[in-house]
């Protein structure tokens, strides 16, 4: 086995603040990682720090459970400058997130960046909208939306790995 395939492969999500769209992005990269047998390492944090420390929105945690996955112990945290070389790739939920990522990226960072729906055919340059003013049916839309990115994303790796 090369090193290259020897390495454990590392993805972050980056939303705005951390208890919406990239918690649900966790959760559906580690479901769709475990069903394929892909060993990874996955977290996500925010750009901004407003809810360091709190759990999920609690309508983000009931669309989860809706799918078989607990997000309720998740804790939300700000994105920091050693991310960027702790994980091969930051993904951001939204062109904005993705512009402060770009902007705060260390000059020397390993992270390859990329937007979430670059991953999904088709939805390339599309940002997953927020569903944080609005009513259950954006979490259930945001999750339909974060499910083909991380289905995508572990057929990426997969490839990658050989």
């Amino acid at each position: 086995m090369s090193e290259e395939n020897a390495h454990r492969p590392s993805v972050l999500f980056v939303c705005l603040g951390n208890i919406c769209r990239s918690p649900l992005a966790e959760a559906a990269l580690r479901h769709a990682a475990e069903a394929a047998g892909l060993d990874m390492e996955i977290d996500s944090a925010g750009t901004a720090s407003w809810h360091t420390g709190k759990a999920p929105d609690p309508r983000s945690c009931a669309d989860a459970l809706k799918h078989g996955i607990d997000i309720s112990r998740y804790a939300a945290r700000q994105v920091t400058a050693g991310d960027f070389q702790r994980f091969d790739r930051i993904v951001g939920l939204d062109a904005a997130n993705l512009a402060d990522l770009r902007r705060i990226a260390p000059v020397k960072a390993k992270a390859r960046l990329s937007l979430l729906l670059d991953h999904v055919p088709g939805m390339e340059g599309q940002d997953v909208e927020d569903p944080y003013y609005g009513g259950p049916e954006g979490f259930e839309t945001t999750w339909a939306q974060v499910r083909q990115a991380a289905q995508g994303l572990v057929a990426e790796l997969s490839v990658a790995r050989g």
